[in-house]
């Protein structure tokens, strides 16, 4: 009996445990479950209704580039493509097929699809070829039904409609690369591309505009159900430059032919008003795509398309420089208007001989400092380069903006090179020379200069001394409109007047280096300017012998490089142009395809028709500047 009880008591005791614990342990449940149901509720709805719910970027339409007169140089265009989706084909392979049938798919662009279906969800779409014409692809949409899995659709595409005639300003877009990557989310989308080369690059950030974003529904696959809402993005801002397409097309065709650049400003505002730099390439290639041989081609040109000589080539200045020499002697009270110098062709300096242009016929006699710069005398800048010294032909250089990059708003701008004592023995280690100085007198030597240098030398010279400097876009805030007028130079205006009166006289003297290149009369105005050759190697004694001058059998490489810089109109100044033309030989071929732009510009006048405000609006031509 006894046995019993205690058999009973102790089946009692653990009856009591067993439950107790179910209900510690249902009690411990029920917390938690109010805990996450109740108290929690929010963060896990939250939690599902992101997982449900995706937000997506949407790329944004990228800003225009217009000229002054609001022509497009840049622009959005509806880019045709065809995409692919893996899962609703009856074989990748096979629809490829298919496609090609219509339109072109080379064997890169199939591999590439391939290993972007392997790489991706089978329902994620994969781009198979963009930038389809009209024809093609409405072709795809009438025969969709045969063609299963196949994805029209249209997007945004960069487009340049002046192609190569604006590409070194305007420059281009392309894919964006890993060293691009700055953890902007809209450059991690698929296709983006951002601006790699001139106005593009440097106002990429205004041009790209701000995403938008688009919420759509997707189930635990990320397989999308459904748009829910969606916001377009906010378009990038439009640029304005001060170009003038028109007349940068009219030079680009002029300069077709060489190895060349040519400089249009404005001299009283700096504006830019055309920059051409020949040969050029097509920035539409880039945005298509460019196959690895195109890209070679343009790399290994000997006549570097790629580069904008306009402010990256750098060249001896020549004769034009000789306006330096003479201001700088002249502000030294070293010499005088009235000074003459005895040309007799050649100048000795110890056992070496410094020739004049004009060696073979007895030199050009006696020569004021007018007629010294009318008929380029080189004897009579040996002189007084000699006089002032190198040192002070760098000082009155540095007025005129050699020596130091301009602050143009383009990549790639050189600074130049004004050399110096100093400069000298810490480059070569070796102290300056006197005969050095007189090479420089002439802008040879170690001096070298831009196009876009010698253009704002000339706009100085013109303007009356004052300090202007270039620049391609319009003023795009309040602050820089009230910025301060251009500084003055420190240059006296009669010394000035001197200076611009001989390089009239180059143009319109009978005795000028450039007197057949005046402008025609009907124009009714004159043109200034001044004649240069800069050689690229020393001539032999057995050319000097022949006149100093290569043939056309000289390997163009080993030709001299031709230059001239003008300003007009002569007695009102408004224009100044600049041209260098690579192993052009002649400074008179310089000359004359300066003759033409000039007489382009007089007629066009950019400056007396109306041009865009910031805001796009037209603005009458008196608030141009």
């Amino acid at each position: 009996m006894d046995y019993e009880g205690n058999r009973h008591k102790a089946f009692s005791r653990r009856l009591v445990l067993l439950g107790g614990g179910k209900l510690t342990l249902a009690t411990l449940l029920m917390g938690r479950m109010y805990y996450l149901q109740v108290l929690e509720s929010d963060q896990y709805q939250m939690l599902a209704e992101e997982n449900r719910i995706n937000m997506r970027l949407l790329a944004p339409p990228r800003g225009r580039v217009l000229d002054r007169f609001g022509k497009e140089l840049a622009t959005n265009r509806q880019n045709y493509r065809v995409l692919l989706i893996p899962e609703q084909t009856n074989g990748v392979p096979d629809t490829l097929d298919r496609l090609s049938r219509l339109i072109p798919i080379n064997e890169h662009q199939r591999r590439r699809v391939l290993r972007e279906v392997e790489r991706k969800r089978p329902f994620v779409p994969v781009n198979v070829a963009e930038n389809l014409t009209w024809e093609q692809f409405a072709q795809i949409n009438v025969l969709l039904p045969d063609l299963p899995g196949v994805q029209p659709d249209v997007g945004e595409g960069r487009h340049y409609p002046t192609g190569a005639e604006t590409a070194h300003i305007v420059g281009y877009v392309s894919s964006v690369s890993e060293a691009d990557l700055t953890g902007d989310p809209l450059l991690e989308l698929p296709g983006f591309r951002i601006g790699k080369n001139g106005i593009e690059k440097v106002y990429d950030r205004m041009l790209r505009g701000k995403a938008g974003n688009s919420r759509v529904e997707v189930n635990a696959y990320g397989r999308v159900i459904r748009e829910l809402a969606r916001q377009d993005g906010q378009p990038g801002d439009d640029v304005v430059l001060t170009v003038d397409t028109r007349l940068q097309q009219a030079i680009s065709r002029r300069l077709s032919d060489d190895s060349a650049s040519a400089v249009v400003l404005d001299i009283h505002s700096g504006e830019i008003l055309a920059m051409v730099s020949a040969p050029a390439y097509d920035p539409n290639a880039f945005n298509l795509g460019m196959s690895v041989k195109a890209w070679k081609a343009l790399v290994q040109h000997q006549r570097t398309p790629l580069i904008n000589k306009a402010i990256a080539g750098q060249y001896p200045p020549g004769s034009t420089f000789k306006m330096v020499v003479a201001l700088a002697a002249l502000e030294a009270g070293i010499a005088s208007p009235a000074r003459r110098v005895y040309c007799n062709g050649m100048m000795e300096l110890g056992d070496t001989k410094f020739h004049c242009w004009r060696h073979r016929y007895g030199g050009h006699g006696w020569v004021d400092m007018k007629q010294a710069i009318a008929q380029s005398c080189d004897i009579y800048f040996y002189d007084m380069a000699r006089r002032i010294g190198v040192d002070w032909i760098g000082k009155m250089a540095r007025r005129f903006g050699f020596g130091e990059a301009l602050g143009i708003e383009l990549l790639g701008e050189q600074d130049g090179l004004v050399p110096s004592r100093d400069w000298k023995l810490a480059v070569t280690g070796v102290p300056w020379q006197l005969g050095e100085t007189l090479i420089t007198g002439i802008g040879q030597a170690y001096l070298l200069a831009t196009p876009l240098q010698l253009a704002v030398m000339t706009a100085r010279l013109a303007n009356g001394g004052l300090a202007v400097t270039p620049r391609i876009s319009r003023r795009l805030d309040a602050a820089a409109e009230k910025s301060e007028p251009p500084a003055s130079i420190g240059v006296s205006t009669a010394n000035l007047n001197l200076i611009t009166d001989a390089m009239v006289e180059v143009v319109n003297g009978p005795r000028g280096t450039a007197a057949k290149y005046k402008l025609d009369r009907d124009l009714g105005v004159r043109m200034a300017g001044k004649t240069g050759t800069a050689q690229v190697r020393r001539i032999s004694k057995a050319e000097r012998k022949a006149g100093g001058k290569l043939d056309k059998a000289t390997p163009w490489r080993e030709r001299d490089h031709a230059l001239f810089t003008a300003f007009a109109p002569a007695e009102a100044p408004r224009y100044a142009v600049t041209v260098v033309v690579e192993h052009g030989g002649s400074s008179t071929y310089a000359a004359k395809i300066t003759k033409d732009i000039m007489t382009e510009v007089i007629r066009t006048d950019p400056l007396a028709r109306s041009a865009l405000g910031r805001d796009g609006r037209a603005l009458p031509a008196a608030e141009e500047s």
